[in-house]
């Protein structure tokens, strides 16, 4: 395997460890706020999508960038902002499937939220997260498609 190849799958993996971390925070968090705490479901949603950003954040920033993190507060602001859109996709997909399709079984709603949804939101995010939080310069991992 070429030394590019090698790169690219180093940073595939981090990349995705990253995410399933932030996965779990994001799920434990919500179940807790949601249960014990005793919060609303948009509330706790919110505080956990936040949480799990900020997980995914620290894990790309000091794991698979950690050369290519510039400093101060902005690439936080604009991982967030990735991640709002890739959450946007998932919602879109699922209100395209459920209400402008009309496949509207709890089955329909979970493969193309969780499902189509999820991957689809999932590259917008890789590739925002590569393109405008840590560019190519200096980055742990050059990725080359």
């Amino acid at each position: 395997m070429s030394a590019r190849a090698t790169a690219g799958r180093r940073e595939l993996i981090g990349f995705a460890c990253a995410g399933l971390l932030a996965y779990a925070a994001d799920l434990a968090l919500f179940s807790w706020l949601r249960g014990p705490a005793g919060l609303d479901p948009l509330t706790a949603k919110a505080l956990s999508f936040v949480a799990g950003c900020s997980v995914a954040y620290a894990g790309n920033a000091l794991g698979t960038y950690r050369d290519a993190r510039p400093p101060g507060p902005r690439p936080y602001l604009v991982f967030l902002a990735v991640n709002v859109a890739g959450a946007l996709v998932q919602l879109l997909c699922l209100a395209v499937s459920h209400y402008g399709l009309g496949l509207t079984s709890q089955r329909a709603d979970t493969v193309s939220g969780a499902g189509v949804g999820m991957v689809l939101g999932t590259l917008l995010r890789f590739w925002g997260t590569r393109t405008w939080v840590f560019p190519s310069e200096g980055r742990v991992a050059p990725w080359t498609g």
